[in-house]
């Protein structure tokens, strides 16, 4: 089927599928749970529940941007793990307002008309967190829709979570959230005209800023970068921070693409993480930076040889 934005006015063809309801933000092992829950239950046939935009964002819209994955990469990785339909639910005042059990009834009775529900053994839903998920298996059992609860999905030794994700990109070990998330993380953004310092010193760059994306933390990353409409991967190095050696400005994602030159501004451009680098640094000379860049593009290289390929 495809994307929708309410619960409300589905088509019938829409209606009556076995969710797995949460944020999915990451869609890591303990995402891919439930979602598994959801296909077991509907036979093979399942569609996904989300929220847009997140209840953090609504609650705390003043937080550091947090989100793993933008909307449209979150709903293709959903629908490519099968799903027939995702909802977005509008989490907005009058969804925040809503009882566990107003929410159980107005928005997965007679919005999804669910026959079945998966959700995490973390779910927490209705005004104030006040439901949990064996209060949504009772809910349940009244209207008539059988609920399966996940237990906790352990990665690295620890809880495959969407904090764990945001913890490891934080920290400057992309490696980890590559673990966690079973792929690389991916930046991604229009490409932006930017002051242009990287072509006078050699090393032209692509800009994006990150908006609502998680900022990873600042430095030096070896990197792989592809271009809208095109498949293949391209090796690189990039800088996400401030540029203190030549002028403080707004965190943004400065990727060199090797063997690369073309004219690619306004285009949409995905960024692999895949190894961090160094930190950011001021440098007491622009020759000092050049030459820094130029191991660091040597470095990425060997970094880049030894990384493994997940896809994404």
């Amino acid at each position: 089927m495809a994307v929708f934005a309410d619960y409300r006015g589905l088509p019938e063809r829409a209606r009556g599928a076995s969710i797995a309801l949460g944020n999915f933000d990451g869609l890591h092992a303990g995402h891919r749970a439930v979602i598994d829950a959801a296909r077991k239950a509907g036979h093979g046939k399942f569609s996904v529940a989300t929220f847009e935009p997140p209840p953090r964002a609504y609650f705390r819209p003043n937080d550091p941007p947090f989100r793993i994955f933008r909307p449209e990469r979150r709903n293709a990785s959903i629908l490519a793990e099968g799903a027939d339909a995702v909802f977005e639910l509008p989490f907005n005042g009058e969804m925040a307002a809503m009882t566990d059990e107003g929410f159980v009834r107005k928005v997965l009775g007679e919005g999804l008309g669910v026959s079945h529900v998966s959700v995490g053994f973390d779910f927490r839903f209705g005004r104030g967190r006040m439901g949990h998920a064996a209060r949504l298996s009772s809910l349940g059992r009244a209207l008539g829709f059988g609920v399966s609860i996940v237990e906790e999905v352990l990665e690295l030794g620890t809880k495959a979570s969407s904090t764990a994700t945001r913890q490891a990109l934080m920290a400057g070990e992309p490696e980890t959230a590559a673990e966690i998330l079973g792929g690389w993380w991916v930046a991604e953004g229009l490409v932006e005209s930017g002051e242009k310092n990287g072509r006078q010193f050699g090393f032209p760059t692509a800009n994006i800023h990150l908006h609502d994306l998680i900022h990873p933390r600042h430095g030096v990353y070896a990197v792989r970068a592809r271009l809208e409409g095109k498949d293949a991967w391209r090796d690189g190095v990039a800088s996400f921070g401030r540029t203190p050696t030549t002028g403080l400005r707004d965190p943004l994602l400065e990727t060199f693409i090797f063997d690369f030159d073309q004219d690619i501004y306004g285009k949409w451009m995905e960024v692999q993480l895949v190894s961090y680098l160094r930190p950011e640094q001021k440098f007491e000379s622009v020759d000092a930076l050049i030459a820094q860049m130029h191991k660091d593009a040597a470095e990425s290289c060997v970094r880049l040889q030894a990384a493994a390929s997940p896809p994404n």
